[in-house]
């Protein structure tokens, strides 16, 4: 079979495609890390660099990362513990007083579409609940979102209540969100500020030392 249309489904967004394409390879022997890094992975890749030059936009976005999620849906159980496929693991949510969640889910989807592992929290999340999802994942890249001027400071608590857990060195914290900028991002003590779910994917490997 001709792999290279499975990244091209990918890119198109065609999850039956792409999730028939998967199946089909799975049957034809090959090995489930290299459907997802070979293949997979470039679609996001291409898709991720045809937004950021603006040829593609974010219902693109969503298409591609829902079906990256779902050949990945159909691989994971057949990696037998095999942990090389993730980039790393993602704590993300919006914090506390903020109920937006289009945007964020936006990132959480790109994240794992991108091979990252994810621990969506959801709205309105106490610094609290943050630093316990830390302690219980171990997770490497913790993203904040907030869209409102009067949540946006609560991002600042959280980043002090990591590291009063004895956590700021174990993890990256990156922000984002409609009135942030990177400037926000230095005042409350965080790694990054992204823009966007595609620069969100490239600053958060490069953060980890991953990037392609």
């Amino acid at each position: 079979m001709e792999l290279e249309k499975l990244t091209d489904a990918i890119v198109a967004g065609n999850l039956p495609t792409a999730t028939a394409l998967v199946n089909e390879a799975v049957s034809e022997g090959v090995a489930p890390q290299t459907i997802i890094s070979d293949y997979l992975i470039k679609g996001m890749e291409t898709i991720g660099a045809r937004f950021g030059a603006g040829q593609a936009f974010v219902p693109n976005l969503l298409m591609s990362a829902r079906a990256m999620k779902g050949c990945l849906d159909i691989l994971k159980p057949l990696l037998k513990g095999d942990t090389s496929v993730s980039f790393g693991k993602v704590v993300i949510g919006t914090v506390k007083g903020d109920l937006h969640d289009i945007g964020k889910n936006l990132v959480a989807s790109m994240f794992e579409g991108s091979g990252f592992e994810v621990v969506n929290l959801g709205i309105d999340i106490s610094a609290d609940k943050f630093v316990t999802a830390l302690q219980e994942t171990g997770a490497d890249i913790l993203a904040l979102s907030a869209l409102l001027t009067t949540t946006m400071n609560y991002m600042k608590e959280v980043v002090q209540a990591v590291e009063n857990a004895g956590l700021r060195d174990k993890v990256k914290i990156m922000v984002g969100g409609a009135p942030l900028n990177a400037e926000f991002a230095s005042e409350v003590g965080a790694d990054a500020y992204t823009s966007d779910a595609n620069e969100a994917v490239v600053v958060a490997k490069r953060l980890l030392g991953r990037a392609s």
